[in-house]
């Protein structure tokens, strides 16, 4: 799954943790003053935000983004001296692109929670007292919003298209190296599925799931500092009182608290959805034989087939319930949650209209960044399964022991036991 697309993925991937560290460290420890010493001009303290998409053009942001890319290059260069790799180029600078532009999305978020605390005053203004803000004014306010979410639209719409042909790249790296090893792995219980399908549905929920959790990762370092910037404007909590950085407390609290909850109610789907998987393959095998062989496919031998693909969706369906039950009220609470914790604030009219609709923004970003299990766990389900049922071609060609389900299919298979005497997955 990896090999066929990283070079040596274990040490790849360590060292592209371990790099990432070192120029965050470098840029933070003087990267950002280097660029001074070099002419490249920082903002001052207390100059007033840039929102429009000029912002991206300034230096310090064009600077960063230079170190950024010499940061992937440098890093590509080495793995194209050390381990040479037929799809290097698309699993390193590919990837390194998709992080750049992730990143870039979520500067166009500060940007829009920027224009949220200036706007929203305006309009305060506005309303309280009329005749202090002109139709121009908010004219443009509007304008500026939809000039940065249509260079956000753009930027992501052409990053969805590089990821489609990316993903397609490393199904094609995993399906050519199955392929190539056909011979041994043909026996595998749903062998042809799981080149012809689900290669595609694990680069492509893999590579899903990464970007996701990249972009949660540059969200957090992105709205942190300014989620605690704006707990000066918030000092008590309902119930609670008064505790230090109470947003960025509530935040994380409230986040690992939605995680662990959808852990331990979910703990069960993983292992249904293989399943699942394995009682489908069964079936779909035998109305496969069925085409060639008039003795296979019968009407009881299916019927006992389907009865396994029934009972195992029906088990499956209700385990669901409960799932969908605690994450929905979870979700729903969360629509809230920022504002309910800023009820005391509100009531002694302590903020102003755009703080509280900057804040709620940073808030929820920051949960959402944290929430990272809570919305991505019924994909990580799907992955695990899918990752079951390709690991038992690795375990074929690494010569390791095979899943207990793939094992035991194997040793019917070998005895000749017929499909319809096979117990359910």
């Amino acid at each position: 799954m990896f090999v066929s697309f990283f070079p040596k993925p274990k040490l790849f991937f360590l060292f592209a943790l371990g790099w990432s560290v070192v120029l965050v460290l470098v840029w933070f420890a003087g990267g950002e003053r280097l660029g001074e010493l070099l002419g490249v001009a920082q903002p001052a303290p207390d100059a007033p935000p840039i929102i429009s998409p000029a912002r991206f053009l300034q230096p310090h942001f064009l600077w960063f983004y230079g170190y950024f890319a010499a940061g992937i290059l440098v890093f590509y260069a080495v793995w194209r001296i050390v381990a040479p790799h037929p799809w290097e180029r698309w699993s390193i600078l590919g990837s390194g692109l998709i992080v750049i532009v992730t990143h870039f999305n979520v500067q166009i978020s500060v940007a829009l929670n920027e224009w949220r605390g200036v706007f929203y005053d305006m309009v305060q203004r506005a309303l309280g007292t009329p005749g202090s803000v002109s139709s121009a004014d908010l004219y443009l306010g509007v304008a500026q919003f939809l000039t940065l979410a249509l260079v956000g639209i753009t930027v992501a719409v052409l990053n969805v298209f590089f990821i489609r042909h990316y993903i397609f790249r490393w199904r094609t790296a995993m399906n050519d190296f199955f392929v190539s090893h056909w011979g041994r792995l043909r026996s595998i219980e749903g062998a042809s599925q799981r080149v012809q399908e689900d290669t595609m549905r694990f680069s492509s929920t893999m590579q899903g799931l990464g970007v996701s959790l990249i972009d949660a990762i540059m969200t957090l370092i992105a709205f942190l500092p300014i989620l605690y910037g704006l707990s000066a404007n918030v000092t008590h909590l309902p119930f609670i009182g008064e505790i230090p950085a109470p947003l960025m407390t509530a935040a994380i609290a409230w986040a690992l608290f939605g995680t662990l909850l959808l852990a331990v109610v979910g703990i069960r789907l993983p292992g249904l959805e293989f399943r699942n998987q394995r009682v489908e393959a069964a079936f779909r095998k035998e109305l496969v034989y069925g085409e060639d062989d008039p003795n296979r496919a019968q009407p009881i031998t299916l019927s006992e087939l389907f009865a396994n693909v029934r009972k195992n969706y029906f088990t499956l369906y209700a385990h669901y319930v409960y799932f969908d039950v605690a994450r929905y009220l979870y979700l729903q609470a969360d629509a809230v949650f920022a504002t309910f914790i800023m009820v005391p604030t509100i009531a002694v009219g302590t903020i102003t209209l755009g703080v509280f609709q900057q804040t709620v923004s940073a808030f929820t970003q920051v949960t959402n960044s944290f929430q990272y299990l809570v919305s991505s766990w019924p994909t990580i389900v799907e992955l695990l399964s899918v990752y079951k049922r390709l690991r038992a071609f690795e375990a074929v060609l690494e010569g390791g022991e095979l899943p207990d389900i793939d094992r035991r299919y194997l040793e019917r298979e070998q005895a000749g036991v017929a499909p319809q005497d096979q117990p359910a997955a």
